[in-house]
């Protein structure tokens, strides 16, 4: 099942994708409250799926990127958060700061909590948290990465974390395609079957740090080929099974 958020003639609202229509729910935590309404997908804007409290996304969790990078095999996820400020949507612009001159691009699975979780006691606590998947774009200030020494101002610009287009609800997230396209050029090309840390170890290790909430989402790293976007670059993370998000590239000098 997929979900999004959307918008039509002013007004916003959560519903199910389905057969070209969308169908309101008054809760994307309480998919069984249909408020009886009905939309063409053509008469609606798709926002991003969630607004998260935090995002909490994972480094070097590809085998095969650590293996482009030749770098060892973290023991543990290595995590760092995005705020929740740097959030857009499918076909919104990611606008590339004055302060940088090298943002790259970094197709991901997300995983969106669908209720509180902390500290789990079982595998059954940790699989029912979660809502379901989409698309997330690590969009990065290489540069400032680098000038900085740690991570936060890089990841940290308004729109650099572009998600959706919408939750899917049932899949296996263990071995899906994902592919990132600039310009209709393939960059990134691989499966979840190569992460380091599946999602429901990540789910497992970062709630028994911190309290995840509904809505909250947990990106699990890029594959290898990350590279630059520049400006007029239109960007896609595609994930089997659960869509395409495609983003515009713009400099703003404020």
């Amino acid at each position: 099942m997929k979900i999004g958020k959307f918008l039509c003639k002013k007004k916003i609202f959560f519903g199910i994708f389905k057969e070209d229509k969308i169908l309101e729910i008054k809760n994307p935590f309480n998919l069984e409250k249909l408020t009886g309404k009905e939309y063409k997908l053509e008469e609606v804007k798709i926002l991003s799926p969630c607004l998260p409290s935090k995002i909490i996304a994972v480094g070097l969790n590809y085998r095969d990127h650590a293996k482009e990078l030749n770098m060892k095999i973290p023991e543990e996820p290595i995590i760092f958060l995005k705020p929740p400020t740097a959030v857009i949507g499918p076909e919104e612009n990611i606008i590339l700061p004055p302060e940088s001159k090298e943002v790259h691009y970094e197709g991901e699975l997300a995983v969106v909590i669908g209720k509180t979780i902390y500290r789990p006691k079982n595998f059954k606590d940790i699989e029912s948290a979660i809502l379901g998947y989409t698309c997330f774009n690590d969009v990065t200030a290489r540069d400032l990465q680098r000038k900085d020494g740690q991570w936060t101002r890089s990841k940290s610009f308004n729109t650099f974390a572009p998600l959706g287009p919408f939750i899917e609800t049932e899949i296996d997230p263990s071995n899906l395609k994902i592919e990132t396209k600039v310009n209709g050029e393939i960059r990134q090309s691989s499966s979840t079957k190569e992460l380091i840390f599946n999602v429901f170890e990540l789910v497992k290790f970062v709630s028994n740090i911190m309290t995840l909430f509904p809505g909250d989402v947990i990106a699990t790293g890029t594959p290898p080929g990350v590279g630059i976007l520049k400006e007029g670059d239109v960007v896609e993370i595609f994930i089997e099974k659960i869509g395409v998000l495609r983003n515009g590239v713009k400099r703003n000098e404020y």
